[in-house]
């Protein structure tokens, strides 16, 4: 099946599995998606760190947060949670609040959410803490019968299972889901044009954004007028606006123009140009029809931690005489076959892998030396790599659709690592456009 035109953009260009997509539609209803996260944190009643259960509703994590730190009158700084949330779902996870009492929780009371005290720790809850996630998950409004939508979903249930997984793509909320610009932005400030860069981030329009906004982009485009821009912008496009008054102040000052913004979003540009070439690579391996969970001489593993993750930090490139031995880890999930993350000193594998890798490099013109950021330093990056399957074998049911009269729904759990996609594995059973997904 061809994969929608918007996933391209972002360097997926197939499906592992060929069976016929469900189609259907995700988060119709807030409770269709339900994330609960998985963690190995036990409290105590000593520390600093007040740890709270944190189950919210259709809630930002970012806005939650900074709700939190008005009610309570205290910096963001204070506040610490292991991964940001999905906001249109039902998510469960710790949070730890710093040199703060139990009673001032109860000064709480936002709608669709609910802390419960936990205890306290000595240590915050940080990203280390995150294993991974459980989902429940409901596709609603398919057209298929009931029995045919439970065909479709054990075939490509049994596919995913032959398989050992389905690829570890960097879904399209890396990238942005309605405007996909994020790794071109990152391509721009790797190879050295911040000013290409601001304008790509400011001012260049997408299809599926709404008229109002294409129309102000495109004369910020053309113009390069930001005064006049500011009074056509919608107020939700903050950082746009952050940054065309800092250009106001600062006429081409475009490094400077990204450090009005977060430091988590400023740094998710170079990641995601990192992402869409890894996607790249990850489709060329697939399409040379080298398999995802049986290395080949040249390959670079990485194993697991003691939480029986995959740590990249720890590598090794699979040689002729380690070939076989390595593939009996990876059968036992002690190892991972992985694809690169570039940077200015990545390790890149060999033989055919790396033949894949270098042509990825070569026909995508990337500058590795380029990822070494002196204007902005923080977003500079050695690279790293990351494992290229997900190892997934969801379970599901099927029901008749309440909420559309005649239709099925599918309902689906499975437990993903930190760092990885559900849409990545949905995509293999509904087979649409990513906008139904998000």
């Amino acid at each position: 099946m061809q994969v929608p035109e918007i996933e391209k953009q972002i360097g997926i260009n197939l499906y592992s599995t060929d069976t016929n997509g469900l189609g259907g539609q995700l988060r119709q209803e807030v409770e269709d998606f339900i994330v609960r996260e998985i963690t190995n944190r036990e409290e105590g009643e000593e520390g600093k760190y007040l740890i709270l259960e944190l189950v919210k509703r259709d809630w930002d994590t970012h806005h939650l947060i900074r709700t939190l730190a008005k009610i309570l009158q205290i910096s963001q700084k204070r506040i610490s949670v292991a991964g940001t949330k999905d906001k249109r779902a039902l998510t469960t996870q710790k949070i730890s609040i710093f040199d703060i009492d139990a009673a001032e929780i109860e000064k709480i009371h936002l709608k669709d959410v609910e802390l419960k005290v936990l205890g306290r720790s000595r240590k915050s809850v940080e990203l280390g803490d995150l294993w991974g996630n459980n989902f429940r998950i409901t596709i609603r409004n398919i057209t298929h019968s009931r029995e045919e939508t439970d065909k479709l979903l054990g075939k490509t249930t049994n596919d995913i299972l032959a398989l050992g997984g389905v690829p570890n793509f960097f879904g399209i909320q890396r990238f942005g889901s309605v405007r996909p610009v994020t790794h071109l932005v990152g391509k721009a400030i790797v190879e050295g044009d911040f000013e290409k860069a601001a304008l790509l981030y400011i001012a260049e329009p997408f299809p599926d954004e709404p008229e109002e906004t294409k129309e102000a982009r495109q004369f910020v485009k053309k113009t390069r007028d930001f005064k006049e821009g500011l009074k056509t912008y919608p107020l939700h496009l903050g950082h746009e606006r952050a940054m065309m008054n800092h250009l106001i102040a600062n006429p081409d000052d475009f490094a400077g123009a990204f450090l009005v913004l977060p430091k988590n979003l400023y740094r998710m540009f170079v990641h995601g140009y990192q992402s869409y070439i890894y996607n790249t690579i990850l489709c060329r391996r697939i399409e040379k029809g080298l398999s995802l969970n049986e290395a080949v001489e040249g390959d670079i593993v990485c194993f697991k931690n003691e939480h029986g993750l995959p740590d990249s930090s720890k590598t090794e490139e699979v040689k002729a005489e380690t070939v076989a031995a390595m593939n009996r880890l990876i059968k036992r999930n002690r190892a991972f076959i992985t694809a690169p993350l570039p940077g200015y000193s990545t390790e890149f594998a060999s033989g055919i892998p790396g033949e894949i890798e270098q042509t990825v490099l070569e026909e995508l013109k990337v500058p590795l030396q380029g990822f070494n950021i002196e204007k902005v330093s923080e977003m500079s990056s050695k690279g790293t790599r990351r494992e290229v399957i997900l190892q997934v074998g969801p379970k599901f049911e099927v029901g008749e659709d309440e909420l559309n009269v005649g239709k099925s729904k599918a309902m689906l759990e499975f437990m993903l690592p930190k760092g990885s996609y559900a849409t990545t594995v949905l995509r293999e059973y509904m087979k649409v456009d990513p906008l139904k997904m998000s």
